[in-house]
């Protein structure tokens, strides 16, 4: 493991970190607060925050080294786009379509977690790519 690997891997988790507490606490917090039917209480939440963190630290690897393997010397900027859309296609969109699907939760919302974690995912692309990027070909 490359010290460019863990750096790339610690910064994506932080950003990632705080980009899904905009997204899901700050942005979407209030809505989630009010589904108690399907959510957690807030104190059992953060007794369990441990296995968020974990996740988070899983995903942000498994970004890293995904991404190094399968991005070309060509520039950095547009891989990183298009790796983020990638991504979003893979995991978010499906995943928020299905949990609408099977879930009593509304369109909106849906279209709303999946706005905000593809969004998250494009900036975490384009983040991966600058800090992956191949000095020699921009």
């Amino acid at each position: 493991m490359s010290k460019d690997f863990l750096i790339s891997w610690v910064v994506v988790f932080v950003v990632w970190m705080a980009g899904s507490f905009v997204v899901h606490g700050v942005w979407l917090g209030e809505t989630y607060a009010g589904m108690t039917d399907m959510m957690r209480p807030e104190e059992e939440q953060m007794g369990l925050f441990h296995f968020m963190l974990l996740a988070h630290v899983v995903m942000a690897g498994a970004f890293v080294w995904v991404y190094q393997r399968g991005h070309e010397s060509k520039a950095w900027l547009p891989q990183g786009i298009r790796f983020g859309v990638a991504i979003a296609l893979l995991a978010p969109i499906p995943m928020y379509t299905i949990y609408y699907t099977v879930q009593q939760m509304s369109g909106a919302l849906a279209i709303q977690q999946i706005a905000g974690d593809t969004i998250l995912l494009l900036v975490l692309g384009i983040l991966v790519a600058f800090l992956q990027r191949d000095k020699a070909s921009g």
